[in-house]
């Protein structure tokens, strides 16, 4: 295997690595941000009453993108045992 060939699969696996996380963190963050807004707006300074909205928006999150994350998986784990393969 060249050095080519490494960094390719490197940055798949970096690229893999963004497109799994990004769809949980993307709604962890605009969740924060809302309820963080919603307290500055009432002056309800709770610091615990942001967590269980978050836990819950992401415990959804997750159940309707792991389909997609598990199809990403099998076909970055598909292209690797391509190249073994082809080896």
């Amino acid at each position: 295997m060249t050095g080519a060939e490494v960094l390719d699969v490197g940055r798949d696996a970096i690229w893999l690595t963004i497109q799994l996380c990004a769809p949980v963190l993307i709604v962890g963050l605009v969740v924060g941000v809302a309820i963080g807004l919603i307290q500055a707006l009432t002056q309800i300074q709770e610091a615990t009453l942001i967590y269980a909205p978050k836990i819950l928006a992401v415990f959804v999150t997750l159940l309707l993108f792991l389909p997609l994350m598990g199809a990403l998986l099998s076909g970055f784990m598909r292209d690797i045992a391509a190249r073994i393969a082809g080896m």
